[in-house]
């Protein structure tokens, strides 16, 4: 199997064996299960189509509505698709449910994607860690925080595309590799990895190896 989502719950702290405090972020897989096998002959492909996090009928398109009921599911929020070399599709059927147990054990390294923290419009310097125009002598009262020039003058008369300016900061889809798995907890189906996720709590997390 490539991998499995899941949603962050928050973070915490464990200890290791030689007594050091490890901060981990905990993430929750429960009622992770196959919604579609895309296979060679019909996909020119194989994957897995993974479903989490229960979504009312009501909110749910007919579509998708079809879509899972065709794999004896209820409707999911969260759809993704996981596909590599060596899996093999015949193992799954639809509506089965994906156990951590069957795929990442303590001291593995997965890779981590979500969607960043949007933090709305921002300036250079928290945007870019820009250092501010300078100090407030010299007449300078209101200029701290500012970019400074940002071009030339009367040649090339423009701004060049991709100047860092200010703007829309976060809300982007980040994938942070070779995170640490610290512990597994099977009963409660929560995996606790070493460190920082991207994402702020609640957020839907993709988890491969």
């Amino acid at each position: 199997m490539a991998g499995i989502i899941g949603k962050k719950i928050g973070m915490s702290s464990l200890y290791n064996e030689k007594g050091e405090r490890v901060p981990v972020t905990l993430i929750l897989t429960k009622g992770c299960v196959v919604t579609q096998i895309k296979t060679k002959d019909v996909d020119k492909y194989e994957a897995i189509q993974l479903a989490f996090d229960d979504k009312r009928e009501k909110n749910t398109t007919k579509p998708l509505i079809g879509h899972f009921q065709k794999a004896n599911v209820t409707p999911k929020r969260k759809l993704a698709e996981f596909r590599s070399e060596d899996l093999d599709v015949s193992q799954f059927s639809l509506g089965d449910e994906v156990n951590l147990e069957n795929l990442f054990q303590e001291g593995d390294f997965v890779d981590i994607t979500g969607i960043s923290k949007g933090k709305g419009f921002q300036g250079v310097v928290k945007r870019y860690g820009f250092k501010g125009v300078g100090d407030s002598t010299h007449g300078q009262h209101n200029r701290q925080r500012h970019p400074g020039s940002i071009g030339a003058s009367s040649y090339p008369s423009r701004v060049f595309k991709g100047m860092k300016m200010a703007g829309r900061t976060g809300g982007n889809r980040v994938k942070v590799e070779n995170l640490q798995v610290v512990k597994v907890f099977q009963e409660e189906q929560v995996m606790a990895v070493k460190g920082p996720c991207p994402g702020a709590k609640n957020n839907y997390l993709l988890i491969s190896i």
